[in-house]
């Protein structure tokens, strides 16, 4: 990467890792419907189609978070950057709540069984994965 003497670049980041988070948080929390949370980690059709239908949301509710954060700021970003990085966070983002591929990786580190099930591991473990692909997604949206 080129040197950013501005700084420019980082503001980008920042302003769209920013956004990213916070669009997460409505669309994970608020947007997606309690069939898609209750039914998305389901075995078949019925999960994966729940699930789908969440990432669909919660794409669309990061397109507009972006199009409000350009809209507010002027920034200017690369529409094959943003295209890559949603991509990467949808992408992600359906693995994790799938939740079998989550729970594989935990069992892989040994996570405590009882710290997955009785004190909110797995929901730590899922935010934590999303936050962190979140981070990746801005980096290709702030090319």
């Amino acid at each position: 990467m080129l040197a950013d003497p501005t700084g420019a670049h980082a503001a980008a980041f920042a302003a769209v890792f920013a956004t990213l988070y916070a669009a997460h948080q409505v669309a994970d929390h608020w947007i997606q419907t309690q069939h898609q949370a209750d039914c998305k980690g389901q075995p078949g059709w019925s999960g994966r189609l729940a699930c789908a239908a969440h990432v669909a949301t919660y794409t669309g509710t990061a397109v507009l978070a972006l199009v409000f954060l350009i809209a507010g700021t002027g920034l200017r970003l690369d529409p094959s950057g943003v295209a890559v990085g949603l991509g990467i966070s949808a992408v992600t983002h359906y693995i994790a709540d799938r939740r079998t591929p989550l729970r594989w990786i935990a069992d892989q580190l040994r996570k405590s069984p009882a710290w997955l099930d009785k004190a909110g591991g797995m929901y730590a473990l899922d935010q934590s994965w999303h936050v962190g692909w979140l981070f990746i997604a801005a980096l290709f949206c702030a090319v």
